[in-house]
């Protein structure tokens, strides 16, 4: 079987890699020269099932509605000019807020295995990807938010994460960078990890192709009719560029680009966070990549297929460092901005074309597609082997 992979970001490369382990012959084609120069290049570096809450809330609608008038200080920011692709994905959005808590539970559910999995490829692969097993604390600055975290962790312990609140005491030993901290209530999940997902790709790639078992090609694909006649098999994971692939073969995927920035702050110096974060009313997340670099990323940007690197979202970012963290050097930081690829329920999509045998689709993983990708890469090929 001669299998295509579109795109080489971190669900294409894991959706390669399970295809050759099945002795599979597989190409991979990224438009870029290297893998993982786009939405996979500088995300917020978490593995992280305990960031599994749907985004499909009330709560969000209204903060992305106030966005309107201060954009520059929202978590969520929405371009006000409207279109019909926008206007249909929020309506589909709003309809599955009743839908949040089992979204949550299968989003958690299959981020825990997903995790594992990981863990699984970088042992057998020996890959160095700055990989750190420190578990990932949550920081909640009211009562509100922390009475939301205590229901949101019943739903993860049902999904089989376990995620339990700790003190302050706990959370200075965990912690000291956070020492003499104040905050509403602090939750941590051992089990979680962070890294840098653009290593993984890199290194991934170069063994699978060192090995014989990947062929990389570099061009960019815009119709998927003379493809499928090349290969028996076509797996598209081009982020937010795979709607455009699809509908050339008369499929729909509701997805839409939504912006995040980070940060990347070079030896931050000693008192700087080592655990990786998550600040909840910010919306802000840290993992260390290494003894010398700190990735600070956040926002949720609703602006069309537009990556421009807009001050007014990245200072708040360094902001947030400085206030937390008084003593740090930020002196050399690399600003950057990516889109992720999201569906309205918050899901990955993972099926088989309804227009194209051949086709199949592993894309739409949102915020979550380092946390996710091993897991709906492996689920995809289970898939296409039991279908051959």
């Amino acid at each position: 079987m001669r299998a295509l992979v579109i795109g080489a970001g971190i669900s294409g490369v894991t959706s390669a890699y399970f295809l050759s382990q099945n002795n599979i012959d597989v190409t991979l084609v990224e438009s870029r020269r290297y893998p993982a120069m786009a939405t996979s290049y500088a995300n917020g570096g978490q593995l992280s099932a305990s960031n599994a809450e749907a985004w499909n809330s009330w709560y969000n609608v209204k903060t992305g509605l106030n966005s309107f008038f201060s954009s520059s200080h929202s978590s969520v920011i929405v371009n006000p000019t409207p279109s019909v692709r926008k206007l249909l994905w929020f309506f589909k959005f709003i309809q599955n807020i009743k839908n949040s808590e089992t979204i949550t539970f299968n989003i958690c559910k299959m981020a825990v295995k997903s995790i594992k999995l990981y863990d699984e490829i970088a042992k057998r692969e020996s890959l160095e990807f700055n990989k750190l097993d420190k578990g990932i604390i949550h920081l909640y600055m009211n009562e509100k938010h922390t009475e939301n975290a205590e229901h949101i962790n019943k739903i993860y312990n049902k999904a089989g994460l376990k995620r339990f609140q700790i003190t302050h005491e706990e959370l200075y030993k965990l912690e000291p960078a956070l020492k003499n901290k104040k905050l509403n209530s602090i939750f941590y999940t051992p089990s979680d990890k962070s890294g840098d997902i653009h290593k993984f790709c890199r290194d991934l790639t170069e063994k699978m192709i060192k090995k014989g078992k990947l062929k990389l090609l570099n061009y960019n694909v815009d119709n998927l009719k003379e493809l499928s006649e090349q290969y028996d098999l076509i797996i598209i994971c081009a982020g937010v560029y795979s709607r455009f692939l699809a509908k050339t073969i008369g499929d729909y995927l509701n997805i839409y680009p939504v912006k995040g920035y980070s940060i990347t702050i070079n030896n931050p110096g000693y008192n700087t966070p080592t655990v990786s974060l998550l600040d909840d009313f910010k919306k802000i997340v840290t993992s260390r990549l290494g003894n010398d670099r700190l990735r600070v990323a956040g926002f949720a940007e609703f602006n069309g297929y537009n990556l421009d690197i807009i001050q007014s979202r990245i200072r708040p970012l360094i902001k947030w460092c400085t206030e937390m963290f008084p003593n740090i050097n930020t002196n050399d930081i690399k600003p950057w901005a990516g889109l992720r690829p999201m569906t309205p329920n918050m899901l990955p999509i993972v099926k088989k074309s309804k227009n194209n045998s051949k086709v199949w689709y592993n894309t739409g993983h949102g915020h979550l597609g380092w946390t996710l990708s091993a897991y709906t890469a492996k689920e995809i090929v289970d898939k296409i082997i039991k279908s051959y």
